[in-house]
């Protein structure tokens, strides 16, 4: 097993947003697909200022892909599953590395 840290995925959300409702599932379901390659939590930009400032969160929803403390990728706005998934895939590993 890697002694790498897995990407972290960053959903930030609020519960006003209504496109950040609806991608709650697609994201529920990306982090059990990739749980052995990701991690993702979710932010609520009311409850955790500091953190959307300090991302400098303009849109909600907005996806922030974090690998080596540093941002690598973002998606504001409704993003689709295959959307989501060209922008996390060049920075997961691979399964089958041993």
């Amino acid at each position: 097993m890697s002694d790498e840290v897995k990407p972290l995925l960053v959903f930030f959300c609020s519960e006003r947003s209504g496109p950040a409702r609806r991608m709650e599932s697609l994201l529920a379901h990306l982090a059990r697909k990739e749980r052995e390659r990701l991690v993702v939590k979710r932010v609520d930009v009311e409850e955790r200022p500091e953190l959307a400032e300090r991302f400098a969160i303009e849109e909600v929803p907005t996806l922030v892909l974090v690998k080596d403390k540093r941002v690598v990728a973002r998606l504001a706005g409704r993003a689709s599953a295959p959307k989501i998934e060209r922008m996390i895939e060049p920075h997961l590993e691979v399964a089958s590395a041993a």
